[in-house]
This record gives structure tokens, sequence and C-alpha cells, in this order.
């Protein structure tokens, strides 16, 4: 049969073929037509290229996925997925032939805006699309936040800040079983939060083959549907596990000649590869970017001279290599030698190197195995196999089918190791650090019928360090059990809720206060009778933002701190970690109940936060300065009016500003979603924007009402409901 492409009232694809080869063909034909311009900005990213077409701003993240080896372990990935899978290969290859068919020739605007040309997708695009887009998922740069609160404070500290911090992606999900439904069939539902793009990275999507019918939220430039799917018969969604499975080596390298050395845990030092690439920046001088990978991992920090060839601040980290003098080759690691110490403040301490050890490039897999198995399953028994392929990112997955099954599990390879490797930065030159297997991936079941993911502590918990404060997941299991039957229909309620349970340690210190002024007296009143739901029309809302913002600010500018307001000297993307403000945030409630906090009079600073925001009140509400601030590569030439938003960090409709920085919202749901198991077409999903991803198409953000607004747009897959655009 020929491949057939129809679309539905909001532009979504829905594509028919006779194999799952042809379909993969026409999903990367339809992405490339609707996503043109995304993709390239992808596999440039991937590839380590973008500076080249979108200048100065993108050459930080270009020099990190040169020195990490994005692309060339996506190359070493399918070569491996060749051997091992051909059949899966066969498919992504004929996805990245649709992609470049329909690539060519793309009057896509920001094309012509920046001399761009459509370049060649090669068969591991994909998976380098893939691998760029979840390695700092993670967030191993917390462990360089770790060290500079260990050095700086103590390592009691390092709790203190222990949260779901900046950088870092999380969802909410939770699963309703049959017992508990209005149909006797399970409920799936959830939100995905990532940073709000645009064009969107999640693409609402249809597959069907006479081996599998298929409805899902796709990554453009991966073929398939990874996260969240429905195929009729079973449905499955995944949040972040907040597992750790990266760990980063401190490195004592040396050249000699030419090249480069390491040492390595038996004392023997040993030949590190090495080579250099040239970054091309638009509009600037090229920059030459030195690679080195050590038996560890790829360098991605610093050098045998340290950061970008100077000697790194010696108040963090200068311990982490050893001098370049040849002699020292045969020398073995001695605790007395001061070039071995673990002390950062150490004098004689060497420069900066580390190294990061992931998954992939030790294993050489990705876990692209899994996607077709998952195309193709009809009960969780099948979800639950496929899974056992997955490699990364580490995801907690809830699965249910029409029989009554059901899913609640860990997926993903996380490496058996010391327990210092999750914590922080380790010593390469010392044994103990050596990975050994994986560890088994848990599993969990309901309670009283229901399961709720909301990146907190779980069934995750035995793999990971931080998770993400209990608010959301609470919310969500009190809402559910506040109710004996659910149906499809009630669950955009639970999406939308705005309640702020993290907002009550800053209102117990309020209400501890006396003395106030008579305009602070009354602000403080006022704050504790709100009913602490942060609704973009609340001015009750944006008085306690303001007030979190201003003890934010106050309690980051303490001199207890002040070793911490400057980061150290490490590349720009990883500066979002060792922010100490919003660290701070972030972290407020834990700050805030702390017995003691190094001598601060919180009390003080709260008066004061208070006092000031009350003579300088915000004159709106909380929608006027939480707006909605997406991430675009190329800024549009006619500016959107970015909409007012309900919602916070630690609310379930999860639209995260960074207090005492600004109150603009760049992570929230980067789609909903509602699986029903009764009827598929009962299901619902949005996005923020729209299918997409061309500016002046109709379905550019006709989906953005309906996102504001807590609806959801219907899951259509009755073809005779459809319009056909085209055959291919």
């Amino acid at each position: 049969m020929a491949t057939e492409i129809y679309r539905d009232a909001w532009g979504i694809p829905h594509l028919r073929a006779g194999s799952a080869a042809e379909l993969a063909h026409a999903q990367g034909l339809v992405t490339a037509r609707d996503r043109a311009w995304q993709l390239e900005v992808e596999r440039h990213r991937a590839r380590g290229t973008s500076a080249a077409f979108l200048g100065g701003s993108a050459l930080d993240w270009d020099r990190f996925a040169r020195r990490a080896r994005v692309d060339d372990t996506a190359r070493r990935c399918f070569a491996d997925l060749e051997r091992r899978d051909p059949g899966t290969a066969r498919w992504v290859r004929a996805y990245v032939d649709g992609v470049n068919e329909g690539l060519a020739g793309s009057a896509a605007p920001e094309f012509a805006r920046t001399g761009l040309t459509p370049g060649r997708w090669e068969p591991w695009t994909p998976l380098g699309v893939w691998l760029a887009t979840h390695i700092l998922f993670a967030g191993f740069p917390a462990k360089l936040w770790r060290e500079q609160v260990a050095a700086h404070l103590d390592a009691d500290a390092i709790g203190l800040f222990a949260t779901d911090g900046p950088g870092t992606s999380g969802s909410n999900g939770w699963l309703v079983g049959g017992e508990r439904t209005v149909t006797g069939q399970a409920v799936i539902a959830g939100d995905p939060h990532r940073w709000i793009e645009d064009p969107g990275v999640y693409q609402q999507i249809h597959l069907s083959c006479p081996e599998f019918d298929v409805v899902g939220l796709a990554v453009p430039g991966v073929p398939g549907i990874a996260h969240f799917g429905h195929t009729g018969t079973v449905a499955w969604a995944i949040t972040n596990a907040m597992a750790d499975y990266q760990d980063l080596f401190r490195e004592r390298l040396r050249r000699t000649g030419a090249g480069v050395e390491a040492l390595g845990p038996d004392g023997v030092w040993r030949r590190a590869s090495r080579h250099t690439e040239t970054v091309e920046v638009a509009g600037e001088d090229p920059v030459e970017v030195e690679v080195i990978e050590t038996d560890r991992g790829p360098v991605i920090i610093g050098g045998p001279e340290g950061i970008d060839g100077e000697p790194a601040d010696l108040a963090y980290d200068g311990h982490q290599a050893d001098s370049a003098d040849p002699a020292d080759s045969e020398d073995p690691v001695d605790p007395a030698d001061p070039a071995d110490s673990a002390d950062p403040a150490d004098p004689f301490a060497p420069p900066v190197a580390i190294s990061l050890r992931y998954p992939p490039r030790v294993t050489g897999d990705l876990g692209f195995s899994a996607l077709l198995p998952l195309l193709r399953a009809r009960r969780v028994t099948d979800v639950d196999r496929a899974l056992d392929r997955w490699a990364e990112p580490v995801n907690v997955v809830q699965a249910a089918d029409t029989e009554g099954g059901v899913l609640h599990r860990v997926a993903g390879r996380v490496p058996r190791r010391a327990e210092a490797n999750s914590l922080r930065v380790v010593p390469a030159w010392k044994p103990g650090h050596e990975w050994h297997g994986w560890h088994v991936p848990p599993r969990a079941g309901l309670t009283d019928g229901v399961a709720v993911m909301a990146n907190q502590r779980g069934p995750a918990e035995p793999l990971g360090v931080e998770f993400a404060p209990p608010h959301r997941a609470a919310r969500i299991a009190a809402l559910l059990a506040g109710k004996e039957r659910w149906s499809a229909a009630d669950m955009p309620a639970l999406h939308t809720d705005t309640h702020l349970a993290s907002a009550s340690p800053l209102l117990d210190h309020l209400d501890a206060l006396d003395g106030l002024t008579a305009e602070a007296a009354a602000l403080r009143d006022r704050l504790l009778g709100w009913d602490r739901r942060m609704d973009a029309g609340s001015a009750d809302a944006a008085l306690y933002a303001a007030v979190r913002g201003a003890v934010v600010r106050r309690l980051a500018a303490h001199p207890a701190f002040a070793a911490l307001t400057t980061p150290p000297a490490y590349p720009e993307v990883f500066r979002p970690w060792l922010a100490l403000v919003p660290r701070v945030g972030f972290a407020l409630e834990h700050l805030l109940r702390a017995d003691d906090l190094y001598g601060i009079d919180r009390p003080a600073a709260v008066r004061a936060a208070v006092e000031d925001v009350a003579l300088r009140p915000p004159a709106g509400v909380w929608g006027d300065t939480h707006r909605l601030a997406p991430w675009r590569a190329l800024e549009p030439e006619q500016p959107y009016d970015e909409p007012g938003l309900s919602g916070d960090h630690d609310c379930v409709l999860c639209t995260s500003g960074v207090p005492g920085v600004t109150d603009r919202a760049a992570r929230g749901p980067a789609a909903r979603y509602v699986w029903d198991l009764a009827r598929r077409e009962d299901s619902r999903w949005v996005v923020p924007l729209g299918a997409s991803g061309v500016p002046g198409s109709p379905h550019h953000r006709d989906q953005l009402p309906r996102w504001l607004a807590g609806d959801l747009v219907p899951v259509v897959t009755d073809w005779t409901r459809l319009k056909k655009e085209t055959d291919v």
C-alpha cells in the first residue's frame, strides 16, 4: 500500500503505511516538513557545530559537545546497533532517509535568515540528537556544586541545598487502576516538565501499519514513540527517575611531546586519546578545541594546564591533576604527596581536569533496541520486556493494559560503584571508583489502586542522591484519594492544580514576626490568610513571590555564603548548577527549616524582606511577571506577547521561574496527556504551542490557549475523521 499522510483539525500528523520501515520513512519525512529548522538545530547541536550559524552564544555548548564526544558516541552506538540489532538499524536508516527527503528544498524562513542550508542526516544522527538532548538530564554538574559547598562550608551543608535544582528536568505522572475508575479500565495521565521550546520538544503523532497502531509523543529527530504512547490495548508514560548514572573524575594529566598521559588508579601513566577540532563561529574567528579522553572518559573541563590553559582558583578543586614532569611517569600515588592531597585549598595543587564517564560511551548502547518493541507492545508484559533494553535516560515507567495488567518500574542503566562516585568528583588516580556491572532496575506496585510518580523518592531511591521535594507527588496522591472513582475527563483538574505546599516554611517565619511596621504587618496578615494557590490572577501569589524573592536574595548575600557567590571558571554550560542565588531559591524551605544556618539570622532576613516588599509591593497579579519564556535557537522577527502563567516550581502545575532571579518561566509542562484504556478515542493531549514548527502556520501556536486553560485536544484514531494530505 502507499504510505498515506493525514492531518486532524490541529494539524497533528497521522501516518499509515504497509510496513514499519515505510512508516519510519514517512515519520522522518513529515517531521522534516513540520520541523525542518528544529531538526537542523538539533543535528548541529549533536555535532557541536551550532555556533557556525547561531554565533558566539552557542559556542560553549559546541565546546562541551565536542569534548564529551557526543557525535562520536552516537556513531559508536549506531555501529553497535547494526551488529546487535540490524532490523532496528534498518528502521532508523529509513527514518533518516525520510528526514533527508523532507529537508531537501525546505523553505523554513529561519534558513534564509541565517544563510544556513539544510545538511545531510547520517544514520547515527537520531542517536546523537537523543544523546545531546539527555546528556545533562541526570544533572551530573550537581557534583561540581557539592564540591563547592563542601570546600567552602562543609560536607553537612550539601544536604541543605539538596533539591530538584536548576538545570534538572522532571515530570508528573499517575496511574489509576481499573478498580478506581468509572469504566473499570485504567487511566494514565501526567505531564513532562522540560524547558519549554519553540518548536516544542514533543511531537504529537499517530503511526499505523500492519505491525502496530500507536499514538503518542515523539521526540523530533528520533523515530518511533519512546516516552508516552498508547497502542489501543496498552499505554505507557515516564518521568525522570532522578537516578545518578554518570561520574566525574579528577584527572592528573601531563603532556609528553605531542601527546597527553593520565594517571590511573594502578599508579601507572597511560596515553590518553588526544586531538584538536575547530569550531566555526558566525561573525567571529574559529576556536580550537582540544579533545582528550582518558580510560575514565572524555575530559570535559580543563586539561593539563587547567581551565583554558590557566591554573584554576585554588579555592576549588586545585588538586585535580599532576605536574607535567616526565620524570614522574613511574611515580606511584602517595597520600603524603601534596599533588595527591584531597584538600581543595592545597597551595601545591596542580591544575583542574575533570572527565565524564557515562554509560553509552562505555557500552556503545543508547537503548534504541527498545523502540520497535514498544511500538509493537500489546500488554504490559511486552512493555516490560522492551524496557529491559532501555539505556538512558533512566526513567520511572508506568503502564497499563486492557486486561488489567499494570506496571510501575525503573528503566535504564545505572552502574554499580562506590557511593562516593554518586556524591562528588572522585580522583581518577585512586582505586575503588571503578564500575562493577549494573543495578537491577527496581519495581513498585500500586497503593489503594493508584501509583504516583513526580521525581520524588520512590522506587528509584536506591539509584539516586537528590530527588524532587515530595510536594507534587503528595498533592497528586491527596487529590486522587479525594474521590473513589475517576474518569479520563477528570484528569485536567489535577494537571492544573496550583497549591504550593512549599510555602509553609516562609509563612511560618512570617507568622512568628512581631513589631512590624503597619504596612508590613498588613502584608504579613494578608499572606497568612492566602489560600496558597499560585494562580495567574492572584495578587496574593504575586506578593508571596515578591517576599520569597527578597528573602532568597538576602540569604544569598549573607557573608556566610560569600565564597559561593563567584562560581569557578568552568564552562558556561555548567553555570545553572553553580549559581548561588538559584541554589538558595530552590532550596529555600530546607534553608529556612535547618536547625542552624551558619549563624545567619533568618527571622531578621524575613523581617527585612517583608518590610522591603511592603514599601514597594508588586502592582499587579502573579501572571503579570510569571510569564512564559520559551527557548528559541533564533528569536522571531516579530516577537510574540508571551502569556502570564499559573503555577510554580513545587505546584503540580509546575511552571518554573528562578526565585530571587526572575519570575519568567522557561520550564513547565512540555505536553499533557491522558491515556484512557477503556476507549483510546477518549484519550486527550496538548502541547504548549502547536504541531507545526513553521512560524506563521495556523498550527504553530493554536494549542497555546488550550494549554494555558488546562484543556486538552482529542486524540483522533478514526481515519474517516481525518483529512488526507498526500501519499508518499
